[in-house]
């Protein structure tokens, strides 16, 4: 085997940009209910895979919602296959509220902007730089790499990552661990401390919808069986109540680390020291408060359909999640706050995640940021959210998010997923694929 390169080549730091701002002029909106089209997003990757000598596959479970699947031979035969993968679609976008127009993927002032430029288009151009760059040197990873660009991310995921799973199992054989979205991008603390964190668990989805019925009637009249009343106070509860504290490992993982950072104790034994330690922790504590608690987030009602009219029937829908290990609790408390009047059920529902955090892998990962960014701390978190490393997990793949970005202090990066004004820096970019590049190869 030739000499292995020491790092990707100039041409990918060009192509990361080009092929980032590429993929968000390609409008792949997912407004939920199977409306978004992928497919045009999906033959431009496979095209550039393919100009890599690879052989991608295009897999649809609907017509238009593409998925693309290429693997790459490693090195070493007895080596265990690493999954990465990138979504293709995003969440819609109200081109009246941005500064550029949202699928325009233009770059100004070394900045990427538009939709997708960090949820994940960013991510997506970094897998097809690298891969690209080891084409041109004959350069090879030690694992296999199954590579996957999948649909329907931003929604049930039905046409994506879970369509792959139950119907194409063969193509992620071997295959134990995998690497996606939210991880690895760069924390400023407000003390000049730069923090990279890995996430290596996810909380579960629970997205709920509530049903009260009652008595229809005239809306003059006394009803003390008024369905709108009953899933009111329902949801009421649900988004007031203050769910307990509980602690995961890879959430103890986390704090252990911050507080060692800070040169803190961390007695995460009592857990009424934990709000203490996250009030000491300043900023950083962002990186934990949302992943100590079990959630509950009333976003959409729907009832009625004149004013004088009593409904007989009133619908919630509440973003629920939950930490691994809390979903019996999280159930039973559901049953006691909806009360004996509104019924519940799971409209979309995944498991929780739970990465072990030292293992060879997350090291390489640890020393991929280190070795770019030497001033970094890199540690263990939890995603409040989740990825399509849910459904991966169903084929035994231990999910990590690791997408690297370097990015300059005051730029949010986390508010910017879903937000407006969504961009990514150029540098952030080089900075990815190169970090991106030296784990895939060294995993």
């Amino acid at each position: 085997m030739a000499e292995q390169p020491e790092s990707i080549d100039d041409r990918a730091l060009d192509e990361v940009v080009r092929f980032t701002s590429d993929l968000i002029r390609i409008d792949t909106t997912n407004r939920g209910g199977g409306d978004c089209r992928e497919r045009p997003a999906a033959e431009y990757a496979a095209e550039r895979l393919a100009e890599a000598g690879l052989e991608p596959v295009l897999l649809e479970r609907t017509e238009g919602r593409a998925n693309v699947v290429a693997r790459i031979e490693g090195t070493d035969p007895s080596a265990d296959a690493l999954l990465v993968h990138g979504h293709l679609d995003v969440v819609p976008a109200e081109a009246a509220e941005w500064s550029v127009h949202p699928f325009s993927g233009e770059v100004r002032d070394g900045v990427v902007w538009g939709r997708g430029a960090v949820d994940m288009k960013n991510m997506d151009a970094m897998i097809l730089a690298a891969v690209r760059s080891w084409a041109r040197s004959g350069a090879r990873p030690r694992r296999d790499i199954v590579i996957a660009f999948t649909a329907d991310e931003e929604a049930s995921a039905e046409d994506g990552s879970g369509f792959l799973a139950d119907r194409h199992a063969a193509l992620f054989e071997g295959c134990t661990e995998g690497v996606g979205e939210s991880g690895a991008f760069t924390f400023h603390d407000g003390t000049g401390r730069r923090i990279y964190p890995v996430a290596a668990g996810e909380r579960g989805t629970g997205w709920l919808r509530l049903t009260a019925r009652g008595r229809a009637g005239h809306g003059s009249k006394v009803n003390r069986e008024n369905a709108v009343t009953r899933l009111t106070a329902a949801v009421t509860r649900l988004g007031e109540h203050e769910w307990p504290l509980r602690l995961t490992p890879t959430v103890r993982a986390c704090l252990t680390e911050l507080a060692a950072l800070y040169g803190m104790e961390a007695d995460l034994a009592d857990l009424d020291g934990v709000d203490t330690l996250l009030d000491k922790l300043g900023p950083a504590a962002r990186l934990v408060e949302a992943t100590v608690r079990n959630s509950t987030a009333p976003t959409m009602l729907e009832a009625g359909y004149k004013v004088n009219v009593i409904p007989g029937e009133a619908v919630a829908h509440v973003d629920g999640r939950f930490l691994a290990g809390f979903e019996d609790e999280f159930r039973a408390t559901l049953d006691r706050l909806t009360g004996p009047d509104v019924d519940w059920e799971f409209a979309h529902h995944e498991v929780a995640l739970q990465s072990p955090v030292d293992t060879p892998v997350f090291a390489r990962m640890r020393a991929a940021v280190q070795e770019f960014a030497p001033e970094g701390h890199v540690v263990p978190y939890c995603m409040s959210g989740g990825t399509d490393a849910k459904q991966f997990s169903r084929l035994g793949i231990t999910g990590y998010g690791f997408a690297p970005l370097r990015l300059p202090e005051g730029f949010d990066y986390q508010a910017l997923f879903h937000g407006v004004d969504e961009r990514v820096p150029v540098e952030a970019l080089h900075f990815g694929v190169r970090v991106l590049d030296r784990f895939l190869r060294t995993a």
